[in-house]
């Protein structure tokens, strides 16, 4: 059984993941569908830049987000000066820290989503009258959600993980920013904590796993449906 502290740190990890997933899903998709779909110069560059926290140490994706966030950073500065408040030692930086390292990964699958639609499908509904967004709405977004739940479901998997670029940023505050993995960390480090590791541990697996499995079963339903229509 966890205790009352362990129990917090989950729905801590959980509120976290499910955060980031809010807030990067959209741009995640924006930025899939310009690179999957965009003609313009340096999108190679926009390529790179999207997929470098997955080659870079998460430590230095952590200390970008320190400088850009920090209190004389450009978006630190004018949140503090704009509303008063800060996300350094908050779960919302975490959250911030998450999203970032999940990014590449939901823009991966999303991406190859959207370039498996065939075009002829979309060029055909606009021949028999309809619009961009109908055609957007009814046959693109349709035929691409799968790749755009698992992208969500791998991204949250991903977030409630994250560990160097949140203890970096926000770094390791218990009942704030310490999240499963931080949490587990902690744990480590206390001579009676190996018990607390194997419970945390488990969970942090049991999650990862669930979201995956989900994902899968999500998918083939969709994919299924579409097959049907």
């Amino acid at each position: 059984m966890l205790s009352t502290e362990e129990w917090g740190i989950v729905r801590l990890s959980l509120l976290v993941g499910g955060t980031a997933m809010l807030v990067t899903v959209p741009i995640a998709f924006a930025l899939a569908w310009a690179l999957a779909r965009g003609r313009f110069p340096g999108k190679v560059l926009l390529d790179g830049i999207v997929h470098l926290p997955l080659v870079v140490p998460p430590v230095v994706t952590g200390w970008a987000l320190l400088l850009a966030f920090g209190p004389h950073g450009p978006i630190g500065a004018r949140l503090a000066d704009w509303f008063g408040v800060s996300v350094l030692f908050r779960w919302t930086g975490a959250a911030i820290a998450a999203g970032v390292m999940a990014l590449p990964l939901v823009v991966r699958a999303m991406r190859l989503s959207i370039e498996a639609v065939d075009p002829r499908l979309e060029q055909a509904a606009r021949t028999l009258g309809a619009g961009r967004c109908r055609v957007f709405a009814t046959i693109t977004l349709p035929l691409c959600a799968p790749g755009v739940l698992a992208g969500l479901v791998l991204g949250f998997a991903r977030s409630i993980g994250e560990f160097g670029a949140t203890i970096t940023f926000v770094s390791n505050v218990p009942g704030e920013t310490a999240t499963l993995p931080l949490a587990i960390y902690s744990a480590l480090q206390r001579p009676d904590g190996e018990a607390m590791v194997w419970r945390l541990a488990a969970i942090s697996v049991a999650l990862s796993l669930v979201a995956l499995i989900i994902s899968e079963w999500l998918a083939r339903r969709m994919g299924r449906g579409l097959h049907v229509l």
